[in-house]
């Protein structure tokens, strides 16, 4: 199809329905956003890929048994968390991707640059998980929204988007 010529369109030989006119996404729509089922899915695939074995390495081998842990329990998620944290930080520096978002075609984009991002947001992203976790509120905020940000998500300014 030859170029139009905007004198050709102004005077009616070419109609503005034939004309193909290129209009950018919006943003919100550039990406598809991860479902809520598919963050719980891949929330509950690296509960038992990474938290379990981190959990009996510490109650069984560091603490020495569950009397221990049950005797010294703050300390004891202390020793969970922090090698927890760690882990998926790697996992989403290196790949943007924890096990579990893998297995659902997830991975976790900065919203200013859609790229992955910095290992210090991706860091501070998983403190702020732990945080918004114990409030609860910060987890049942992706109910509520078409993006299904958490809390987390917010502070640390990612998004969770479904890979194709």
């Amino acid at each position: 199809m030859a170029k139009q010529r905007f004198r050709d369109v102004k005077k009616g030989k070419i109609k503005e329905e034939e004309i193909k006119i290129k209009k950018p996404k919006p943003i919100a729509q550039e990406y598809d956003y991860a479902s809520s089922g598919m963050k719980i899915k891949a929330f509950l695939t690296d509960a038992f890929m990474l938290v379990m074995p981190i959990m009996y390495i510490v109650i069984y081998f560091i603490m020495g048994g569950r009397h221990e842990f049950e005797e010294n329990m703050l300390l004891g998620w202390v020793y969970i968390l922090i090698p927890l944290i760690m882990a998926q930080t790697i996992f989403m520096y290196k790949t943007g991707q924890t096990p579990g978002y893998r297995a659902y075609n997830i991975t976790l984009i900065d919203n200013s640059t859609k790229e992955r991002p910095s290992f210090w947001v991706i860091l501070f992203r998983n403190v702020t998980t732990i945080l918004s976790f114990l409030t609860i509120l910060g987890w049942a905020l992706m109910f509520f929204r078409k993006d299904n940000r958490n809390l987390h998500d917010f502070l640390s300014a990612t998004t969770l988007i479904y890979k194709k």
